[in-house]
């Protein structure tokens, strides 16, 4: 039960952290990308979205092959959590075009993409490490578990910046 609840908190944290900025993108453009329009500055947030989301099938090859060869799968696991932490703790205390200028936005393209990377990873993961160290007669109700928990994440984050 251990590797299904560490899968669940990792979904739900890395979805978390994934789903605020989708739900702030607006705010985030205009933090951003201060010297575009009101739709260029949406535009511009969500193509750093959507860096994200190519990142995401790198991160799993990336960890898939790290946890197979390398360290092992709850290693790989662990770490892949570990490294969303990194780029969501510096993007929030990355300072604005106003203060930094072009650098800003670059940076959190950079942040972004760790994310991505690191999501790809963990949803991967935790999949794998459910399932695996299930009985065959729980391995779907587990791996759906693990699908369910990425909703909480979504659901955590709309509640927390509607707040």
């Amino acid at each position: 039960i251990w590797g299904l609840l560490s899968g669940v908190a990792g979904n739900i944290y890395e979805w978390y952290d994934f789903a605020v900025y989708g739900l702030l993108a607006p705010e985030i453009g205009q933090s951003f990308f201060p010297t575009s329009s009101d739709e260029l500055q949406l535009i511009n947030s969500f193509g750093v979205y959507l860096a994200a989301f190519l990142m995401r099938p790198l991160g799993a090859i990336v960890f898939g092959e790290m946890g197979d060869r390398l360290v092992g799968r709850r290693n790989a696991l662990v770490f892949s959590i570990l490294l969303i932490t990194i780029p969501s703790i510096l993007m929030g205390l990355l300072p604005t075009y106003d203060t930094w200028g072009v650098a800003a936005p670059v940076l959190l393209v950079l942040l972004r993409m760790m994310q991505g990377l690191s999501v790809g990873g963990q949803l991967a993961g935790s999949y794998v490490i459910s399932i695996e160290q299930s009985s065959p007669r729980t391995r779907g109700f587990r791996g759906s578990v693990c699908d369910a928990s990425s909703v909480g994440g979504f659901l955590l984050a709309s509640a927390v910046t509607t707040l």
